[in-house]
C-alpha cells in the first residue's frame, strides 16, 4: 500500500512560511510583468506553491484577482500563511491541480534527509523519479481542468496563465484550451525536460502546441530593462508566450 502523507507541522514548515510571507522572489519580472498584468487583471497562478507569484501577481492586480492552485495539503498550508501575514487579499487558493481531465490523482511529496518537505518538487503521479533521492509520500488529490474551472465559476476574463506543475504543464494547457482560445491570454510556463518525461511529454511538444495555437515564445527571466527576448526557447527555462496578435503593433 502506498504511504499516504502524514506530515507535522515542524521547524521547517515556519521556516517555509516565514518567507512565503516576508519575501519576495521573482522581483525581476516585474518590468515585463506590469505590461502584462493591468490592474484589473484576472490571472491563473497554476502551481502555486509558496505564493511567490501568487503575491507578485495580486500586487499588479490590485483591483483583479487572482486563483491559486496548489494541491498539496503541506504546501497549501504554507501558501495561506504567507498570503495571510503578507496582508495579500485578492487572492482565492484552489485546492486541485490543473491537468486535462477532471478527478483524483496521487501527488508525489519528496521529503529529505533532514525530514522536511521538498515542497518545490511535489509532483503529479505515484511513480517518481526522485524516489532514488528522496523518501516519497503520497497524497490523493483533486484535480480539474482549467477550461471547466472558468465554466464553473463564470469566467469573463482572463489575463494571465501561470503554469509551474513539475512536468504536467502540457497537460494543463490541454485542458485550457478553450479559455486560451477565446481569452487569449499571456502565458508563462517553467520547462524542464526531466519533468515532463513524468507526463511522457517534451520541451519541444510544448512549443509547438504553443506556436500552433498563434504564441510566440521569450526569455521569462534574461530580461533587460523589461524588455522580452524572442527565442525558440527549446531548451529547459521560463519561458513567456504571447499571443501572436498582441505583438502584431508593437
Amino acid at each position: 500500500m502506498r504511504k499516504l502523507a502524514q506530515l507535522r507541522l515542524t521547524g521547517s514548515f515556519f521556516a517555509h512560511a516565514f518567507k512565503a510571507a516576508f519575501r519576495q522572489h521573482h522581483r525581476e519580472a516585474i518590468p515585463y510583468l506590469r505590461k502584462l498584468i493591468p490592474p484589473d487583471s484576472v490571472v491563473i497562478d497554476g502551481g502555486a506553491h509558496s505564493g511567490q507569484f501568487s503575491k507578485l501577481f495580486a500586487g499588479l492586480a490590485k483591483r483583479g484577482h487572482v486563483f491559486a492552485f496548489e494541491p498539496a495539503s503541506y504546501t497549501r498550508a504554507v501558501l495561506n500563511l504567507g498570503l495571510l501575514f503578507s496582508g495579500t487579499t485578492n487572492v482565492t487558493v484552489i485546492p486541485m491541480a490543473l491537468s486535462d481531465q477532471e478527478g483524483t490523482q496521487l501527488l508525489s511529496l519528496p521529503i529529505k534527509k533532514s525530514g522536511a518537505v521538498g515542497f518545490g518538487l511535489s509532483h503529479l503521479g505515484g511513480e517518481s523519479d526522485l524516489a532514488d533521492r528522496y523518501d516519497l509520500k503520497h497524497d490523493v488529490v483533486a484535480v480539474t481542468t482549467l477550461d471547466q474551472f472558468a465554466e464553473k465559476v463564470g469566467l469573463e476574463r482572463l489575463d494571465m496563465v501561470k503554469l509551474d506543475t513539475e512536468g504536467f504543464e502540457l497537460r494543463g494547457l490541454h485542458g485550457a484550451d478553450a479559455c486560451i482560445s477565446r481569452f487569449r491570454p499571456s502565458i508563462i510556463c517553467e520547462l524542464n525536460a526531466a519533468a515532463l518525461r513524468r507526463a511522457g511529454d517534451t520541451v519541444d511538444d510544448v512549443h509547438a502546441w504553443m506556436a500552433n495555437h498563434g504564441y510566440l515564445c521569450f526569455t521569462g527571466h534574461d530580461v533587460t530593462d523589461g524588455e522580452l527576448i524572442p527565442t525558440d526557447g527549446l531548451v529547459d527555462g521560463d519561458y513567456v508566450f504571447l499571443p501572436k496578435e498582441k505583438m502584431a503593433g508593437n
